[in-house]
């Protein structure tokens, strides 16, 4: 039997009767339903005039419908899913440089991506809820605009999904993912978590992003197992939608876990009820302090993993148990080939420190109508993450960080990864982000945001002497603020690149 190399054969593993999408206080979709919601789509799609490769802009909130509207959507077209939080500028500008073909919003919308659509012309299509509909369940309306061009469900090679970079530091760059792109990603994912229909994922993250795609949705999808989707993360609520949906996993951010632990304490028994057989962490570092308390709280494995978007989300993750987990690593390679290269293209050896590269099915082809970026993304047929690490003996992966994050100061190169964790040791430390900030002299020069233990006090001061003892003096932060929150984007990753520009009244302040 050949591997599944489309999202829609992806669906084929899961029981007629099983359940497929689920959500709190919702019926749940089942297989059989999920297959016939993705045919009437794309048939739906097909009579708008939508075919395969025609990009359609997603801006839905996250949920049940989110999720479906993704899976449906890409098996006979192109899906762009958006921040349903953008502004007006903000869709203006990716739903041209995406080409859109149609917007999918929900029924009632007043999101401001419709008022760009009308401006460029645009066809509106919208997504209605029946009442009492299953979690996921929905219809299509909108006005026919000719025949689609390129009719049915799409082929191997066909465009699943296009998501922008972050654009930290450029303009963002459209990734193009393949349907077997992420087909692949999708039974990687599952083959590391060894999920089987019996598992169901509790979806907290953004629909609109690759973890959440990836992770929660298709490899639970690809596993024929059952996927809860919440209206987006939300510690007040998480507890109680542990208790409905049963999960046996969840992933998350790092900012999320932490959030999640800091109310552990007062939903014991919830906690104790739930039954995980792991917890999966991903899209930024997992401090080892997070992951050795969120293991303690709730009995369970944590996983870390890599990943990115133009590798359809995972390149590498500690394996289950009885394999070793490994704190600070983030693991095996899970799907795609890993190697470590240097600046002039070579492979370097075990334990040397380069930049990681990666190859394999999962990975696109490359950045959309831009030569120039793909000609410095690739080398002899190896994608540059523009991560820098290295792999230990056993073949273990570590992070030192984002070539464009190492601080550089006065040549030394400094991991704001290690300043992180040593500073995070620290008792009254519940979060700490190091970043560069510009130095008349030295060029750039360490510094660090700190948000405290509920009820714990420290002083910079403090801060920098217990960082002494653990670090060479070039790496001590010289300037650490004090925050009640770090600044996030949009997917709850901690943002370092530009963090000084952010901070630079109050960095000006402290020095």
């Amino acid at each position: 039997m050949s591997e599944a190399d489309t999202l829609y054969s992806l669906l084929s593993r899961g029981a007629a009767d099983a359940p497929a999408i689920m959500a709190p206080e919702r019926p749940a979709l089942t297989y059989a339903a999920l297959r016939k919601l993705v045919a009437d789509t794309v048939g739906a799609l097909n009579a708008l005039g939508i075919g395969r490769n025609d990009r359609v802009g997603i801006v839905l909130p996250n949920g049940p419908e989110m999720a479906t509207a993704f899976v449906a959507i890409a098996a006979g077209a192109t899906t762009a899913p958006l921040n349903p939080a953008y502004r007006a500028d903000e869709f203006d500008f990716y739903l041209s440089d995406l080409d859109a073909k149609a917007l999918v919003v929900e029924a009632g919308s007043t999101s401001p991506a419709l008022e760009v659509a009308r401006a460029r012309n645009i066809p509106v299509v919208t997504l209605e809820v029946a009442p009492g509909a299953p979690a996921g369940a929905f219809t299509l309306k909108g006005a026919a605009a000719g025949k689609a061009a390129r009719p049915g469900l799409a082929g191997a090679d066909d465009i699943a999904l296009v998501l922008h970079t972050s654009g930290t530091t450029s303009r963002p760059k459209i990734v193009p993912l393949s349907q077997r792109n992420i087909a692949a990603s999708a039974r990687n994912i599952g083959a590391t978590l060894a999920l089987t229909p019996a598992d169901r994922c509790l979806n907290i993250m953004p629909l609109f992003h690759i973890h959440g795609l990836m992770a929660a949705v298709s490899a639970s999808l690809a596993a024929g197992a059952s996927v809860c989707c919440t209206p987006g993360f939300n510690a007040l609520k998480f507890f109680a939608w542990l208790d409905e949906a049963r999960p046996s996993w969840y992933t998350a951010v790092p900012t999320m876990h932490q959030a999640i632990l800091a109310r552990a304490e007062r939903n014991a028994e919830s906690v104790a009820r739930a039954r995980l057989r792991f917890i999966r962490s991903s899209s930024s570092s997992l401090a080892p302090q997070v992951m050795a308390e969120l293991e303690r709280v709730f009995r369970a494995p944590v996983i870390e993993a890599y990943g990115m978007t133009e590798a359809a989300h995972q390149m590498a993750s500690n394996p289950l148990p009885p394999k070793a987990r490994k704190p600070g690593s983030v693991g095996l390679p899970a799907g795609p080939d890993i190697a470590i290269m240097d600046e002039a293209g070579t492979l370097l050896p075990r334990g040397s420190t380069g930049e990681i590269v990666i190859r394999g099915a999962n990975v696109t082809l490359g950045y959309e109508a831009n030569a120039k970026a793909n000609a410095s993304a690739f080398t002899n047929g190896w994608f540059r993450t523009g991560d820098q690490g290295s792999m230990d003996a056993e073949g273990y992966l570590s992070l030192t960080g984002r070539l464009k994050e190492i601080i550089n100061r006065g040549g030394e190169k400094i991991s704001p990864r290690e300043v992180d964790e040593v500073l995070m040791d620290h008792p009254a430390v519940a979060q700490a982000l190091t970043f560069a900030m510009p130095h008349d002299k030295l060029g750039e020069e360490v510094a660090a945001v700190i948000v405290l233990r509920e009820g714990k006090t420290a002083t910079e001061r403090e801060i920098r002497e217990f960082a002494a003892k653990r670090l060479a003096d070039f790496k001590v932060p010289r300037k650490i603020l004090f925050l009640d929150e770090i600044p996030k984007g949009a997917t709850g990753k901690l943002q370092r690149i530009g963090l000084h520009q952010k901070l630079a009244d109050r960095l000006g302040a402290a020095s």
